[in-house]
This record gives structure tokens, sequence and C-alpha cells, in this order.
């Protein structure tokens, strides 16, 4: 008995994630040059930033700054 590795499955179908267009191969994963570039000017501006809250109360050094005396 052999068992078949392409069962049938419905094929997904992804999208853009900013606009929820169907993908082009060219600029995936996104639909366009223009939704790329929407994307990574949220990432310049800061907009996918992720919260942080100190424990301790002091304020975080920007990165690289480590050996810096204060």
């Amino acid at each position: 008995m052999q068992i078949s590795k392409n069962k049938s499955k419905k094929a997904k179908i992804i999208s853009c994630p900013i606009c929820q267009k169907p993908l082009e191969q060219a600029f995936r994963p996104f639909c366009s040059k223009r939704c790329a570039d929407i994307d990574l000017s949220r990432w310049l501006n800061g907009h996918y930033a992720i919260p942080v809250t100190e424990e301790d109360g002091s304020i975080p050094r920007p990165f690289g700054n480590e050996n810096l005396e204060e």
C-alpha cells in the first residue's frame, strides 16, 4: 500500500501584508514596489518598534554604546 504525498490540500492563498492583494513573485512578500516601500517606510519610522519597559527605572543607552563612560 502506497500513501500519496500529494494529498488533496487546498492551496494557501497568500496575500500582501499591506493591501491584501495577491502576491507578485518579483516583489514577494508584497504585491508591488509601492507596498514594499510602504513597509520599508514603516520600519524606518519606528512603526514596527517593540515596546520595552525597563524594570530598574534606568534609561537605556543606544545600541553599540555600552563602553562609553557617563
